[in-house]
């Protein structure tokens, strides 16, 4: 075996060398230039575009800028509102509903109270992004709710995907129905259940037309400057005095903020301000005595085959209202779970009006119950005596035209108690238009005292809706009839006829006038006011119109003829009252088919008043045989608890 030597390396490397060299000197001999930077005279250079390099530098400093700008706009300038989004989608704010306050008739009965009501809402910016999991989503929701998921996905159109406003898909739902909502929304992302308060009305029908119905707030009422505290899913008052005292009963809404999880439901509470209760009313309603009127006036407009009628019962000593009746009538608790369209439009179409509070907004022609008024408006100007007579034979002749007594043959020598109590027309002819050398009040002085009475004007009671009624004159004749006003139209005028209109609260507020010696209040359904969060109460004092406009003496003289009507009149159905009781009936025509309305007003006891009661049977005939029966049982009904 051949030993390493190691001087052997540098002998091969010496030979390396040598050979080297000589491949050098030949390739040299041959002409050969080798590229060797040691042996050249000329060194590689690197080839630069300066002008490429600065336009590169150039756009990557702008690129810089853009970065940096930015940056900076996004954390300084919209950095508190991409903040604010980022906390939505953790931190919410809920609105807290105030419970709203409840009514209560004048004896402490409870008449309208609130309950739990079930709605489910979707939250659009809370529903997944994928439409196929947002369709499942809606078709879970539809199918136990029972209703279309078109339905519901055509609600979810209206709403921007982004928004965080709960869109309410249905309410008043059943128990069994929530809870399985409660379960199954649970998993469901943008799904809710809430409970909000609902109204139930403990005396429907009887009570509608008074204190109404409340419903979902309309983007017009949304838009009015009175309701900027209001959010679109809000319920507000619509008709009586639930829209009257909206802002009495309201209260006012505390605020959660809450933290939500990934399908944006609560975890826990942060932090919370407590909503306020709204204030209970304490109507001056008598709930017994309103639906004792409710069914005697029902009875007789089904028996009369009338449309409709109305019945207002007040306290002729400080205008509260103690009845106050709308025949037909309709249950407003339909209104609060929802009516559907089919179901608002038969409501809308009945020839009987429903929805039309007549009490308040019927405008007829007032029949013989304007007599009082006008013996009044005479004794007062003087135009007669308590003991002037007027002979009524059957009528009087004025020109061509005749104008009848309801009698044949007439009444005989009349005073104006006789004149009130027999409703003789020759009488209040002649001394409201005058006869022959008898010079009567004209038509001015008549409205002059109509209007001091409450006619022709709102008396301002606390429901909307109320109307004017009319007074007719001679400008308004010329200029809406093209006529001169004749005598005649004072004739028909003096007697309750013609062109007058007069609302049933006028009626009733007028005969109280009388009873009371000459006081017009203004009528009034609100007897106080309680707040739950002060338990401070606050009554409601009475309101007078006007007051001494007619000497006591001359109401006195006209109570005693409404007086007479009871004992020797039309009237005499009142005779079994157990209190002495005074009135007057009414028979008012109108149109051209000679059809009437009967009336009925009167007050008791005729020594010291405490109730005037006043009602209309549309159609109804004769005042003494519809209006007056549905009186009489109201006022035995009073009587005879308050004798108790």
């Amino acid at each position: 075996m051949k030993r390493f030597n190691p001087f052997d390396i540098y002998g091969k490397a010496d030979r390396v060398k040598d050979d080297l060299l000589e491949n050098y000197s030949r390739n040299a001999n041959l002409g050969n230039d080798l590229p060797d930077s040691r042996f050249s005279s000329t060194a590689l250079k690197l080839s630069v575009n300066y002008r490429k390099v600065r336009a590169f530098y150039i756009i990557l400093a702008i690129c810089l800028a853009i970065i940096f700008f930015r940056t900076f706009w996004l954390q300084l300038v919209e950095g508190a509102s991409f903040l604010e989004i980022s906390e939505g989608n953790r931190i919410r704010i809920q609105t807290v509903e105030a419970p709203r306050g409840v009514i209560y008739d004048r004896e402490g009965t409870l008449l309208v109270r609130n309950i739990s009501n079930f709605v489910l809402s979707l939250i659009p910016a809370d529903l997944p992004e994928n439409p196929d999991e947002r369709k499942q989503i809606t078709k879970t929701v539809a199918t136990i709710l029972g209703v279309s998921s078109e339905e519901i996905n055509e609600a979810l159109e209206e709403a921007p995907l982004y928004s965080y406003e709960p869109i309410e898909i249905q309410e008043q739902i059943e128990y069994e129905k929530a809870l399985l909502l409660q379960i199954e929304s649970s998993s469901l992302a943008g799904v809710t259940l809430n409970v909000k308060g609902s109204r139930e009305y403990l005396e429907p029908n009887s009570t509608t037309h008074l204190i109404g119905y409340t419903g979902k707030i309309t983007e017009e009422e949304l838009e009015s400057s009175e309701n900027n505290d209001y959010l679109l899913t809000d319920t507000i008052g619509k008709t009586g005095i639930e829209y009257q005292y909206e802002n009495t009963l309201k209260g006012v809404d505390g605020k959660k903020r809450i933290e939500v999880d990934s399908l944006g439901k609560e975890k826990k509470v942060v932090a919370s301000q407590e909503s306020q209760s709204g204030k209970n009313l304490t109507l001056t309603i008598n709930l017994g005595l309103q639906k004792i009127l409710n069914e005697s006036l029902s009875d007789i407009v089904e028996r009369t085959g009338s449309p409709g009628g109305a019945a207002v019962a007040l306290d002729p000593r400080n205008g509260e209202i103690l009845a106050l009746v709308s025949i037909p009538s309709y249950d407003n608790n339909k209104f609060v779970k929802g009516l559907s369209p089919s179901e608002f439009q038969e409501l809308l179409n009945d020839s009987s009006l429903p929805l039309f509070v007549r009490p308040i907004a019927g405008q007829y022609p007032s029949g013989s119950t304007i007599k009082p008024v006008i013996a009044a408006a005479a004794l007062e100007e003087g135009i007669i005596t308590p003991n002037t007579t007027i002979l009524s034979t059957g009528g009087i002749k004025a020109g061509p035209s005749f104008f009848p007594d309801w009698k044949a043959g007439g009444h005989g020598s009349t005073d104006v108690r006789k004149a009130i109590a027999e409703s003789v027309n020759t009488f209040f002819y002649t001394i409201g238009g005058g006869f022959e050398d008898f010079t009567g009040l004209g038509l001015e002085k008549i409205n002059e005292y109509a209007r001091l009475f409450g006619l022709g004007e709102p008396l301002g009671i606390d429901l909307p809706g109320e109307e004017a009624g009319f007074l007719p004159t001679k400008q308004w004749k010329e200029e809406t009839k093209k006529e001169r006003w004749y005598l005649g139209d004072t004739y028909h005028l003096a007697i309750g006829q013609g062109d007058i209109l007069v609302t049933p609260l006028q009626v009733a507020s007028y005969t109280a006038t009388i009873a009371n010696g000459g006081t017009l209040f203004q009528p009034h359904l609100v007897q106080s006011v309680y707040d739950p969060q002060t338990t401070q109460k606050t009554t409601i004092n009475p309101s007078k119109v006007r007051a001494d406009f007619i000497q006591s003496s001359y109401l006195k003289v006209v109570s005693e003829g409404l007086r007479q009507a009871v004992t020797s009149g039309s009237a005499k159905a009142l005779n079994t009252l157990s209190v002495q009781a005074a009135g007057k009936t009414g028979t008012a025509q109108f149109g051209d088919d000679e059809k009437t309305h009967a009336w009925f007003t009167g007050f008791a006891p005729f020594e010291s008043p405490e109730i005037s009661i006043t009602v209309i049977v549309e159609e109804g005939g004769e005042g003494h045989a519809a209006a007056l029966p549905v009186a009489k049982r109201g006022l035995e009904w009073y009587f005879s608890q308050n004798n108790l």
